[in-house]
């Protein structure tokens, strides 16, 4: 430039654009660090049913089909606030959530050893103290869940009597009318056996083997963590080989725990 020109120094074209996109990332930081990352959980099951609040008498009104995903907002008692891959929220029981799976195909685990796990959980051993036809009974069970209100269930127990003793073992159903109430009864329905050894003075009558068959109902209390009272009475009638049915009554109390 010759003189009396005025020379005109203007930036680089990149710094101010830089400055504006330095700019906006300092704003949107904030953003960015209150976002949360929610667990990603995949249905295994035909399908996941969400419910429009968390707890029974809210209605389903919504369903996830098998290997569509949802993300685990928060937890309430037993019961999970997910939303769908289409943005919808609802309700999903705990029972349903545990048979859920992680990304890598994991198990999605989560604690069950409060008050929620006595509503849902897999497994129950428990000892019992009580009485079989007037003789001292002392017997075991164990239960595994189907649903929250049905389980499987055995049970093995010796009592000794006056007149005999024996050994005593049943296999069947238990059905929980209201599994979230802390008091929640309950009514069975199964076939066992029974093993009798009569004691006698001159003659010794002959062992035998039975099979019974037996209804039932009780009632569940729960205490703490993993611990509830079970008080339970079963009739069992008993098939006798003199086509002779006989009729024995069972009363039992005893402590508990679920996992």
């Amino acid at each position: 430039m010759g003189p009396g020109r005025s020379r005109l120094r203007t930036a680089p074209f990149g710094d101010p654009l830089a400055g504006v996109l330095l700019l906006l990332a300092l704003l949107a930081a904030p953003a960015a660090s209150n976002a949360r990352q929610y667990l990603q959980v995949f249905v295994k099951q035909p399908y996941l049913e969400l419910h429009s609040g968390p707890g029974r008498g809210y209605p389903v009104f919504h369903v996830v089909a098998r290997d569509e995903s949802v993300d685990v907002l928060f937890r309430r008692t037993d019961w999970f606030k997910v939303r769908t891959e289409r943005g919808v929220q609802g309700w999903a029981t705990q029972w349903d959530m545990l048979r859920t799976v992680l990304a890598d195909g994991s198990p999605f685990t989560f604690n069950v050893g409060e008050r929620s796990g006595f509503t849902s959980h897999r497994w129950e051993l428990g000892a019992f103290a009580g009485q079989y036809g007037g003789a001292t009974l002392i017997s075991a069970y164990g239960s595994f869940s189907l649903n929250s209100q049905l389980a499987g269930e055995l049970s093995v127990g010796q009592f000794l009597g006056k007149f005999s003793n024996g050994v005593v073992g049943d296999v069947g159903l238990m059905h929980l009318l209201v599994p979230e109430w802390r008091v929640s009864p309950f009514l069975m329905l199964g076939t066992g056996v029974i093993y009798l050894e009569p004691k006698a003075t001159l003659v010794r009558p002959a062992q035998r083997t039975e099979q019974t068959a037996y209804v039932g109902g009780g009632v569940r209390y729960y205490l703490a963590r993993r611990f509830f009272l079970r008080a339970e009475y079963k009739s069992h009638v008993v098939f006798t080989k003199r086509n002779q049915n006989d009729k024995v009554d069972e009363w039992k109390l005893g402590f508990a725990f679920f996992y």
